[in-house]
């Protein structure tokens, strides 16, 4: 499976931004999901993730109630829906897939697939 993330750029502290992630190949249904990001000089952290149903969403401590995650399974595309979004917030993003997985995932290490990344610049 291929993802390749788009929707990165520059935004204001306050601001909103979403980002996609396109999912290639069959069974789009049939993957757990997830968004990472990576900080300069900072580990990989969790963000967000979704079951294969969508039923189940897991989020990060910190962007917990101004982020949503969702999946659109007709277009193959995963989302991240970020709001009141910080300084903080800064860092390269990350879309991972875990193959025939049914849970919402935090641990970075059960995925099996992951995109290229997109760059997110919040200002103040």
């Amino acid at each position: 499976v291929q993802l390749v993330e788009s929707g990165g750029g520059l935004v204001q502290a306050g601001g909103s931004l979403r980002l996609s992630c396109s999912v290639s190949g069959r069974s789009f249904s049939s993957y757990a999901l997830g968004w990472f990001r990576q900080a300069p000089g900072k580990e990989r952290e969790f963000v967000a993730a979704i079951s294969w149903s969508g039923d189940t969403r897991v989020y990060g401590d910190s962007v917990k109630g101004r982020f949503t995650i969702s999946k659109d399974d007709r277009k193959n595309t995963l989302y991240l829906q970020m709001e009141s979004m910080k300084r903080e917030d800064t860092g390269v993003y990350y879309c991972a897939a875990a193959r025939k997985v049914k849970y919402a995932l935090a641990d970075a290490g059960l995925y099996d697939s992951w995109g290229q990344g997109t760059q997110v610049t919040v200002s103040s």
